[in-house]
């Protein structure tokens, strides 16, 4: 009992007890600062800019495999479409792109690495070296 770690259940300590701990409690500072739209708007149009760097920096970084059956010599009997591009950065690479950002002309319908372009905003910086941002697709046999 000397250090009141524990005490006796008696309203003298009880009282003694909450006037104690109103000394030692730190008041809380509530500080509530007031953001105009413009200011909210520009800081969210930054955040989505960085995570678009970002993803776009994953998807150049990233080489995409499709594992397809081939009818003769090296072609495919089903061709990888833009659909399924989409939707295996999504399941591989945690990335969600629309079809409208990539660049391909025609379904890909032969064995080999393709580099497939990517239309990203412009607000994006291009990658060192390169004049555009790409994403790296290999079809392979299962």
């Amino acid at each position: 009992m000397p250090k009141m770690l524990a005490v006796p259940n008696i309203d003298k300590f009880a009282i003694l007890m909450r006037e104690q701990s109103k000394l030692y409690k730190r008041e809380e500072e509530v500080v509530v600062k007031e953001v105009s739209k413009e200011e909210d708007d520009a800081r969210q149009a930054e955040e989505k800019l960085k995570q678009c760097q970002a993803a776009a920096k994953r998807l150049d970084n990233a080489l995409l495999v499709f594992r397809r059956f081939i009818s003769e010599g090296i072609e495919l009997r089903s061709p990888v479409t833009k659909d399924e591009i989409v939707s295996e950065v999504a399941r591989q690479l945690n990335v969600n792109i629309y079809p409208d950002n990539l660049h391909l002309v025609s379904p890909l319908s032969s064995l080999g690495e393709f580099e497939v372009p990517l239309r990203l905003p412009r607000d994006i910086p291009r990658p060192e070296g390169k004049l555009q941002w790409t994403l790296k697709v290999k079809i392979r046999r299962p």
